[in-house]
């Protein structure tokens, strides 16, 4: 191979990404270094042709050199905004898929798709809004890094003490045991007065708002295992601190009540429906049947929201400083 086509190629290659108003000045100064260099090298008494090359690998690559001498950033996202891009990701993540997908299985839901559809077309959708809050998002650092890649101009608030986080409480407030509590007596009140005397006033009488036929069964599994919830709460209290394994027992709690709701929806035997046909004789089976999915949806709603409290609590405690005694 002929050195000086080698020389050429190199001086090629890294001026392709150069713009054009720099490529002439930049490609005289590059020739010239090499040049120079290998003239050092020869006059070592070094092979020319060795020389040559031993000079444009300590170059190394073309584009990589030619990025120095543009100060053109070899990376998506830098230092710059790192942080601010991934605080903003996670963020979004946090708050978009989650309402996309509770959005689209409901949709599919009200629409009257099968288990399978709505299955398939939420993981879809959930993957989707994945990827593309990621894509934009990226994209949008991507642009901002390279457009500000030459100015000394920072978009980003410049940080400052002010900005330190307050340090994560440890302990397990008294007041989320006693919310905890109270919640589920008022539930669990509002269930038992249901069955027994009704929550709903139709031509004078009282109705069931559930499904009669849940009582006692299915009324009564769904009271153990709110008091059984109540009790894990307290007990992260009475303990000090949320863990993994407790947060996981609520969460399993918690799908011990999402998943006979939904299947229960789908059965139509989770409300009363007879209250809707009465008052509204011609679209009163459709009233139901939405009333039904939107209760539903709800329920599991707060179910899958109450496990991901219990978790997010249970990291706090971990990462937390060890537990102060009470009395201290």
């Amino acid at each position: 191979m002929d050195t000086t086509t080698l020389t050429e190629r190199y001086l090629d290659a890294a001026m392709r990404t150069v713009p054009e108003a720099q490529r002439a000045d930049l490609a005289a100064e590059l020739r010239t270094s090499i040049e120079d260099q290998i003239e050092a090298r020869t006059d070592a008494g070094e092979d020319p042709a060795a020389a040559e090359r031993a000079v444009l690998e300590h170059l190394g690559d073309p584009d990589k050199l030619a990025a120095s001498y543009t100060d053109r950033p070899l990376y998506l996202i830098g230092p710059r905004y790192f942080l601010l891009w991934w605080r903003l990701l996670k963020l979004l993540l946090w708050i978009v898929t989650p309402i996309v997908a509770f959005a689209v299985a409901l949709g599919q839901t009200l629409a009257g798709a099968p288990v399978g559809e709505i299955v398939s077309t939420t993981w879809a959708s959930t993957v989707g809004a994945f990827l593309l809050v990621s894509f934009w998002t990226t994209l949008v650092f991507a642009v901002i890094e390279r457009s500000t890649a030459t100015s000394k101009e920072d978009l980003t608030t410049p940080w400052t003490p002010d900005r330190l986080p307050e340090p994560q409480a440890y302990r397990v407030r008294l007041s989320d045991a006693v919310s905890a509590v109270v919640l589920a007596a008022i539930t669990i009140g509002v269930i038992v007065w249901d069955q027994a005397f009704g929550l709903v006033r139709l031509g004078g009488e009282w109705h069931s708002f559930l499904h009669p036929s849940l009582w006692p069964w299915w009324s009564g599994g769904a009271v153990v295992l709110m008091v059984a919830s109540v009790a894990v709460a307290v007990g992260a209290y009475l303990r000090h601190r949320w863990t993994y394994r407790r947060a996981a027992v609520k969460a399993i709690l918690n799908l011990a009540i999402a998943v006979p709701v939904l299947w229960l929806m789908a059965q139509s035997r989770l409300l009363n429906s007879e209250p809707w046909l009465a008052g509204i004789p011609d679209d009163g089976a459709q009233v139901a049947q939405i009333v039904t999915i939107l209760v539903a949806f709800g329920i599991v709603g707060v179910c899958i929201g109450d496990a991901i409290d219990a978790f997010v609590k249970a990291r706090r405690s971990h990462r937390a400083a060890p537990p102060v005694s009470r009395s201290a």
